[in-house]
């Protein structure tokens, strides 16, 4: 009986070696060059009052580039289909 107790022990114990490895590794991938380029700078808007007309125009200047170089920077990044 005792020696029946110390086969079941033995078969249940975890501190064999065919415990399994864990590796954790880090992948870097390079960026590519598209997606390291600067965006523009916001225009410049004068030191004055502005018009209707010229804020319009200046907000969707800058609105133009802003999706411009984000399309250019995802697609760059591999991740084009996020920008909608």
């Amino acid at each position: 009986m005792l020696v029946g107790l110390a086969v079941s022990a033995v078969a249940c114990s975890t501190s064999g070696k065919d415990q399994p490895t864990v590796k954790t590794v880090f992948v870097e991938r390079e960026v590519p060059a598209e997606a390291k380029k600067p965006c523009a700078e916001p225009v410049t808007i004068p030191d004055r009052r502005l018009s209707e007309s010229e804020a319009g125009s200046l907000w969707g200047a800058d609105r133009t580039a802003l999706r411009i170089c984000e399309t250019r920077r995802a697609a760059g990044a591999g991740v084009a289909s996020s920008v909608q």
